[in-house]
């Protein structure tokens, strides 16, 4: 009796025994949770500048601002976050643009007005009436270079003072609510193409190139002026937040 009773409580002393192993086991097993790493900030530093900053702004009626107000158009938001960063510096804006204007009309003005190639920062908008006009697609292909390289002259002669801006998508705008679903595609893969193009035209130039065109693909009615198809004062703030940044690395390089 003495000798079963010894057997029970080896067996139950056992299964303790192996329970408390398992525990410990599993417990230094467990894996601790990874410390969530913050990103570092990449905020450009804001380094002073002094004396004047001249901006020269080309393009058609995204640079002009087709029914916005004029202090609302891209390029006087931009040079308006600009004074706000550097305010001891003092800024003027020259435009050259108009509304319906292609790469053909924009090369015709920069040769009639011909500015004087001193403009510290350039920004260049350009191709969407050249694919709205149905004109062929080889004009664009010969002529942006050629206002790549106007524009860059006009920059002192420095590509770094160049940014060009991509071209928005009018698809998604009220304005193209009419057209055929298949219609709106062919729009947007016609403005991917003019991008493509002058991005890798910019890439092998070494030009700043800046693409702003999913804001106007969110199909978001704030983002539109009140003509229903061209942006309104709200998407030319985002355009202007995703340029800043390279304006900044110009202006204090």
């Amino acid at each position: 009796m003495k000798s079963h009773f010894k057997q029970i409580v080896i067996v139950i002393l056992s299964i303790f025994l192996l329970s408390c192993s398992s525990d410990d086991s599993a417990s230094k097993t467990a894996v601790t949770p990874p410390v969530p790493v913050t990103p570092p900030k990449t905020e450009i530093p804001t380094t002073p500048i002094s004396g004047s900053v001249k901006y020269l702004a080309l393009g058609d009626s995204y640079t002009i601002g087709q029914s916005v107000c004029e202090t609302c158009r891209f390029p006087e938001q931009l040079k308006s976050s600009l004074k706000t960063i550097y305010p001891q510096t003092d800024f003027s804006l020259k435009v050259i643009a108009r509304t319906g204007w292609t790469t053909s009309n924009l090369i015709s003005a920069i040769n009639n007005e011909n500015p004087d190639a001193t403009y510290d920062l350039v920004t260049l908008l350009i191709g969407v009436n050249n694919q709205y006009q149905h004109i062929d697609f080889s004009v664009y292909q010969k002529e942006f270079p050629q206002l790549l390289n106007k524009a860059i002259q006009l920059a002192k002669g420095d590509k770094k003072n160049l940014i060009v801006v991509s071209i928005p998508d009018y698809a998604y705008t009220p304005f193209a609510s009419g057209y055929s679903s298949s219609k709106r595609a062919e729009i947007s893969n016609e403005i991917d193409q003019y991008n493509t193009f002058a991005e890798n035209t910019c890439i092998t130039n070494g030009v700043n190139f800046i693409s702003i065109t999913d804001i106007t693909r969110q199909g978001n009615s704030n983002l539109v002026a009140s003509d229903g198809l061209h942006p309104s004062e709200t998407a030319y703030k985002f355009f202007v937040n995703r340029i800043v940044p390279k304006a900044k690395m110009i202006l204090q390089d």
